[in-house]
């Protein structure tokens, strides 16, 4: 892997890291860690032409590094597109992703606190428990996190299969996120199965914003989306993403896939700052900053 462009945020650059990635773009992606001492994000030369440690793709990934008081909630999503702007091939990323591309899935995935995907992602993708890789479990215990990310899932309707994994063997509560007009039942039926029910909304969905707040208000504050796009756009709209991870994938595949972001269009286009740049075989690897 070689950087192409250096990371400009000072904590990005100098945070130290562990952990990340042999994870797949999907459910079953690796977790793990945090931030623990070690490595730091390699130079240039350093890069050019070998596979990086997951250290080192842990210090290039990591969270700004909290300001004085209680930390701010920091979104990131993590989303592969194709040149022609599809992010998805038949109804999944998988074919339009790397290797490596799972690297840094599984290092997003092993920084993170919580893991925020979308209902119909969750079925499309085959959604499972984060699951514990003992590489990352120091790292997260020193970083005060759980050993896993927890799995919190946006949905209006409820209407989501309880006897899955996801439901009935994480090790860590799986979180559904609702807004207050929704079905009293298949509340009840959420909570039966284990999950944790969050109110962000006051009608049956969910407001992004209030999402974001919610799951500060339990102590997650290294936030994660793997989308799907209609989530994402959803989390532009409400100008909540502070950062995306964005996967440009060496494909074409035509036809009339989604791109990574749907809905409404936003009434000004919102202009990110580039923060790195890797590539490798022709996948670029970009983060890009609210400003």
């Amino acid at each position: 892997m070689r950087r192409l462009f250096p990371v400009t945020d000072e904590t990005a650059a100098q945070a130290p890291g562990t952990g990340a990635k042999t994870a797949s773009r999907g459910p079953d992606g690796e977790v793990g860690a945090a931030r623990t001492g070690g490595a730091e994000a390699p130079d240039a030369a350093a890069a050019v032409d070998r596979e990086w440690s997951l250290a080192e793709l842990a210090a290039a990934y990591a969270y700004p590094a909290p300001g004085p008081g209680a930390p701010r909630p920091w979104l990131r999503a993590n989303m592969v597109s194709s040149l022609d702007g599809a992010a998805q091939h038949e109804g999944r990323s998988q074919p339009i992703s790397s290797a490596t591309d799972m690297r840094v899935f599984g290092t997003l995935r092993a920084l993170a606190d919580v893991v925020l995907v979308g209902a119909e992602t969750v079925r499309q993708e085959g959604y499972r428990p984060a699951r514990v890789r003992a590489e990352f479990a120091g790292a997260r215990a020193a970083a005060g996190q759980d050993p896993v990310p927890a799995i919190a899932i946006v949905s209006a309707s409820l209407e989501l299969d309880f006897t899955l994994p996801l439901f009935t063997s994480p090790l860590v509560p799986t979180l559904v996120l609702t807004g207050a007009a929704a079905a009293p039942d298949r509340v009840a039926a959420a909570e039966k199965a284990g999950a944790r029910v969050l109110v962000a909304g006051d009608g049956t969905g969910v407001e992004p914003a209030r999402a974001v707040r919610a799951l500060a208000g339990l102590g997650h504050t290294r936030l994660l989306t793997e989308g799907g796009p209609r989530l994402l756009g959803q989390l532009i709209a409400a100008e909540v993403l502070d950062e995306l991870c964005l996967t440009v994938s060496p494909t074409l595949t035509a036809g009339d896939a989604q791109r990574i972001a749907g809905g409404p269009a936003v009434a000004v286009p919102q202009r990110f700052v580039l923060a790195s740049l890797l590539e490798e075989d022709g996948f670029l690897y970009s983060r890009y900053r609210r400003p």
